[in-house]
């Protein structure tokens, strides 16, 4: 016969057993970024650059938030040129939660002096704010970004001088048909 203590302990225990269950499953979203720093030693295009960090490995970074146009595309090459002059052969920080499908680090990456270079290339007009992935950008970056694109778009600055510049996930699909 059970005593009325043992059914408090069974019923905290059964309480305690469904409160680690709900923090487990909401651990993900209150999980901190990482963070590494490095020097950029190469530019692949507008928005994935390789940070060599002090252990001497290469990380390839794909910059969070923004899609620049493809190396073939207008503004490809400019776009490619505007992260260069950004962050070639200088010291960065990057924040990062995931990596992509390619197994590239997917982040938000800052100069020594604290500039979101994801964010100058839309203010520079050489990316779009990817607002497919808008959900996984920190809330404080979403409005941000999507200002910044909207102010290079009425300033006709960079990719927006083109009348109907074709966004780099249509282009893409367009060359998988």
């Amino acid at each position: 016969m059970e005593t009325e203590k043992t059914v408090k302990f069974n019923n905290l225990s059964q309480c305690g057993r469904l409160g680690l269950v709900l923090l487990l499953s909401w651990l993900p979203f209150f999980v901190a970024a990482e963070q590494f720093t490095g020097v950029v030693v190469g530019v692949s295009d507008g928005d994935t650059v390789k940070v060599l960090d002090e252990m001497k490995q290469v990380h390839t970074v794909r910059l969070m938030g923004i899609d620049a146009p493809e190396k073939a595309q207008a503004f490809g090459q400019a776009s490619k040129q505007s992260l260069s002059d950004l962050v070639y052969m200088k010291p960065v920080s990057v924040e990062w939660e995931k990596k992509d499908k390619y197994g590239r680090t997917v982040g938000k990456v800052l100069t020594i002096e604290g500039v979101d270079v994801c964010k100058e290339q839309l203010i520079n007009g050489m990316a779009w704010h990817y607002k497919k992935y808008i959900n996984e950008q920190p809330p404080e970056d979403r409005d941000v970004y999507s200002s910044a694109e909207l102010k290079a778009q009425a300033g006709h600055l960079g990719l927006w001088l083109d009348e109907g510049p074709v966004p780099p996930w249509v282009w893409r699909h367009s060359k998988i048909k």
